[in-house]
């Protein structure tokens, strides 16, 4: 049976996901979830997924979310996009670190600074969250210098985690130009064979 990748274009989270599943070479089909008009939280959707987000992976009677859970289940089947045996915790390092310090942050940012409409945004917060992303902007810069990679010496799915906001071109305080390892890795990332923009590779949820 096939996979079932549910996703949409604008979701960072959901793009981690696919784009592992894209350069492992793992069988799946996207199943378009309509995000902004409610569809994540309608009951049909929270049968799937009670959390009422995405992404989420079906196949038979598995069911995973959150997105490093799932990037850990394709590496797991492929055997691709883990680094060596001793890379797996410094993997996983990243991969959580990305989780709680860079994307939950750039995610929640970029919603505020350009899927809410200008008067219902909240200033106050947006500056303190772009405060917040610049220190870790600064920690993903550094890790960066001198090494192609994030963990190991191999693109791995702590890469495709780091990645997942920054290929995005919607505002929310990330300047590619202004960290120039970041810059650098981000350019390697999408000159790897099978990488495709989010928006390439998930139908986007509102028109562009």
């Amino acid at each position: 049976m096939t996979a079932k990748l549910y996703c949409f274009g604008e979701s960072g989270n959901a793009y981690k996901a696919a784009l592992t599943m894209e350069l492992a070479e793992f069988d799946y089909e996207q199943v378009f979830v309509d995000f902004f008009k409610g569809e994540a939280r309608t009951d049909a959707f929270k049968a799937i997924n009670p959390m009422g987000e995405v992404p989420v992976l079906v196949e038979g009677d598995m069911t995973l979310t959150q997105s490093g859970v799932i990037q850990q289940f394709v590496v797991d089947q492929t055997g691709k996009l883990g680094g060596t045996a001793a890379d797996k915790y410094e993997v996983l390092r990243w991969v959580l670190w990305d989780n709680h310090k860079l994307s939950s942050q750039a995610g929640m940012t970029r919603f505020l600074m350009h899927f809410l409409p200008e008067d219902k945004r909240p200033h106050e917060v947006v500056a303190f969250m772009q405060g917040r992303l610049k220190a870790a902007y600064s920690v993903l810069n550094a890790r960066l210098a001198g090494r192609d990679w994030v963990a190991g010496d191999s693109l791995t799915v702590a890469d495709l985690s780091c990645c997942g906001y920054l290929f995005y071109e919607e505002p929310f305080g990330f300047d590619r130009a202004e960290w120039p390892n970041i810059d650098a890795w981000l350019t390697r990332i999408s000159e790897t064979p099978g990488w495709k923009h989010p928006y390439d590779l998930m139908q986007r949820a509102l028109p562009a």
